[in-house]
């Protein structure tokens, strides 16, 4: 299944162009009472509400595509745990190039582990990406993003993928400087997953996926997820050993070489193969978003 969120957090079932809105499907998932879950309610239920969307299906509305604006799949990530220069070729670019390392070692990602980003940083395609500091280089980051299915607390690398409930694009957006990963890269809006939710079943093999990224027409990444210095499967059992990953949780897998400069008035497109693609308006941080 493709799912995807839009309007006023509404579900819809993508088929093609089209687009089945089976929010009365979310009738289905338990209530909720204080103190909230610590994960997303939809993506932990997702299997048992399986039977629903597609009852859902049988009486949806069918709207255009191009006339719905897609939010970020996954509503409530409790972490984005996210992976640097987990590609050879964006590491040795990293190295290399002062205006990306800032007189900081890049390490391996071996050494270096894992990060965490601001889950308030989290957009969908249609709410584009505000450029808050534009005294400062800002840049695109293509990504393979895992979005986890089920509670993963230190799984073995066989069972790893087992624990994901589908994948979609992410865009971890950088502001450069001398500063930890963290704080450069948690800014509000500068992680945009899209356009939709893949289920795992639907994604054949999670290590063989092409992904490119475009800006005004111009192919600045372009890589396949064959090309990860650590895969998927072990990124989860990585992950996992050091704090338990939760339903909704979001893993971004890492970003292959060729990342450059945006600034408002770009537009980016991404795509990745058995996933989709989305286009993205980025725009000065005083400019309002082009939400539908």
């Amino acid at each position: 299944m493709k799912l995807c969120r839009f309007g006023g957090d509404r579900l819809g079932l993508v088929d093609g162009e089209r687009v089945r809105d089976v929010t009365a499907a979310l009738a289905q998932l338990p209530g909720a009472r204080y103190p909230l879950p610590n994960h997303d309610v939809l993506i932990a239920n997702l299997p048992a509400l399986r039977g629903a969307i597609e009852a859902a299906v049988k009486a949806a509305p069918v709207l255009a595509l191009r006339d719905i604006a897609l939010l970020s799949p996954v509503a409530n990530a409790g972490k984005i745990v996210a992976a640097p220069v987990n590609y050879k070729k964006h590491l040795e670019e990293a190295r290399a190039d002062p205006a990306l390392h800032h007189q900081n070692q890049v390490a391996e990602i071996q050494r270096v582990g894992l990060f965490l980003k601001a889950t308030s940083s989290v957009v969908g395609p249609s709410e584009g990406i505000a450029i808050r500091h534009p005294e400062r280089r800002t840049d695109h980051e293509i990504e393979l993003a895992a979005v986890i299915g089920k509670r993963a607390d230190r799984v073995s690398r066989e069972t790893a993928l087992d624990h994901v409930a589908g994948y979609c694009i992410g865009l971890d957006i950088t502001v450069r400087g001398p500063e930890e990963r963290s704080l450069r890269k948690s800014i509000d809006g500068y992680t945009v997953l899209g356009p939709w939710l893949v289920t795992a079943d639907n994604v054949p093999d999670p290590s063989s996926l092409d992904l490119e990224l475009k800006i005004n027409g111009e192919v600045r990444q372009r890589a396949n997820t064959r090309d990860l210095i650590i895969g998927i499967a072990d990124l989860i059992v990585f992950a996992s050993s050091f704090y338990t990953l939760m339903p909704g949780d979001v893993l971004l897998t890492g970003t292959p070489e060729g990342v450059g400069p945006i600034k408002p008035g770009d537009a980016i497109d991404a795509s990745i193969s058995h996933i989709g693609a989305m286009r993205v308006a980025v725009r000065a941080a005083d400019a309002p978003a082009a939400v539908r």
